[in-house]
């Protein structure tokens, strides 16, 4: 359970990926980067994906197989000459990434710096970068949408979650949850509802929720899964 509440909302639950513009002359670090941090005993894979805008505004996701992250966004990318910088918003602790293209622009070597620790990383560009949409979702009823306020226990510890759901004039419905004991960031979710039932998709760290609709239409509760863990929550509509 300990591992499942340092990856929980890695970063989770995020807002859309900042970043800066983009300085005049510098490399351009736009690809897929595969790689690995080197903690003491062991390595750690990690993906990172980052793309530039037409108007030179870079942004980019991280992702961490091994721990069921995929696509996290990435809260802001800036580039200066060869010195790339991001940071990945994972629980309380955010992380600072730090790194220098090569020459040749296949390569990007330095550091991650998370609470107080300062560990090597080197990373390969392996092609283009494979940043996923924000999941598209079919529209719901006008009574899911709003604010919601949950709690997690995880392992003793609370984890509070605020999930806002609503459709838009396209005729699609959009979402999002974010944890103000984690990263206190947004990430975008995917909603599928059948009558009173809800399920949400939480693809960037591989979770999800199934609950009902009460019938004062004021609780969903459910079932929050995270890879091998479920825990009950409540989700309470905000007044």
């Amino acid at each position: 359970m300990h591992s499942l509440r340092r990856t929980l909302f890695l970063g989770v639950l995020l807002l859309t990926p900042g970043s800066l513009a983009h300085a005049q002359g510098a490399a351009d670090p736009t690809g897929h980067w595969e790689g690995a941090l080197k903690v003491p005993q062991m390595e750690l894979l990690v993906e990172i994906d980052l793309a530039r805008d037409s108007q030179g505004v870079f942004s980019g996701t991280f992702s961490q197989p091994a721990q069921g992250v995929k696509g996290l966004p990435l809260s802001s990318v800036t580039v200066e000459a060869s010195e790339v910088r991001f940071i990945v918003k994972g629980g309380p602790e955010p992380a600072a990434f730090v790194g220098a293209l090569s020459a040749d622009g296949l390569s990007m070597s330095g550091t991650v710096t998370q609470s107080g620790f300062t560990i090597p990383m080197n990373l390969s560009r392996t092609g283009d970068a494979r940043l996923i949409p924000a999941p598209k979702s079919a529209p719901i009823a006008k009574a899911f949408e709003g604010t919601w306020n949950g709690t997690l226990d995880v392992d003793g510890a609370t984890m509070r979650l605020v999930v806002k759901m609503a459709n838009r004039p396209d005729g699609t419905a959009a979402g999002t949850v974010v944890s103000p004991d984690g990263s206190g960031v947004e990430i975008p979710i995917g909603m599928t509802q059948k009558g009173s039932s809800l399920t949400i998709e939480v693809p960037s760290v591989d979770a999800s929720f199934v609950g009902l609709l009460n019938p004062a239409e004021t609780e969903i509760a459910g079932t929050w899964t995270q890879r091998s863990a479920a825990l009950p929550l409540t989700l309470k509509l905000a007044k």
